[in-house]
Order: C-alpha cells, then sequence, then structure tokens
C-alpha cells in the first residue's frame, strides 16, 4: 500500500466540530423537550381524573334532584314523618318497641 491510499482509508467515524456541536445541540434541545412532555402525560392523566369525578358528580347530582322530586310527593313525605319523626294521624295510636330499627332513609 502506498501513502496515499492510506491518507484515503479512516480508521472509524470521525467526529468533526461542527459535528460535536450539532451533536450537543440536538441532545440539549432533546432534554429540554423532556420536561414539558412530562408535564403534559401527567396533566393529560389529571383530566381523564377530573372527567371521571365529573361523571360521577353528575350521577350523584341525578340521584340527588330525583329524591328532592320525591319529596314533593304527599304520600312521600307521610311515610318519611310516620317512619322517621314517629308522627301518627289524629285517633291513631304510636306503638314504640324499643330496641327496633328501622330500614327508612331519615
Amino acid at each position: 500500500m502506498s501513502a496515499g491510499s492510506r491518507a484515503l482509508e479512516r480508521e472509524g467515524p470521525r467526529l468533526t466540530g461542527r459535528a460535536a456541536a450539532l451533536l450537543v445541540v440536538v441532545l440539549l434541545l432533546g432534554m429540554l423537550a423532556l420536561v414539558p412532555a412530562r408535564q403534559y402525560l401527567e396533566q393529560r392523566g389529571r383530566i381523564s381524573e377530573l372527567e371521571r369525578q365529573a361523571t360521577e358528580l353528575e350521577q350523584r347530582n341525578g340521584a340527588l334532584r330525583a329524591e328532592i322530586a320525591s319529596l314533593y310527593d304527599p304520600v312521600e313525605l307521610e311515610r318519611l314523618a310516620r317512619e322517621c319523626l314517629g308522627m301518627v294521624r289524629p285517633g291513631e295510636t304510636a306503638l314504640v318497641v324499643p330496641g327496633a330499627r328501622t330500614d327508612a332513609r331519615c
């Protein structure tokens, strides 16, 4: 082999100054992009959790609206007055059993 052919052969990839600077810039940009990406993923998780909570609250609000509507029913009001408050109509006799539990929602 001649000296000229040795100069053309390279032992491995050479890293020039410009390539090294470009590599540093690319690595720096990649590192800087990690923080916003992590925050974005955390915020997406938080949004999905809040949406789940909002759905649960909407369902609970619907149940409460139905309960409020039932309180306008005279039959339901009488049932609650009898079971929760122990009220009786005039002429009726109330019997109280000690230790008895009621399953009414009072």
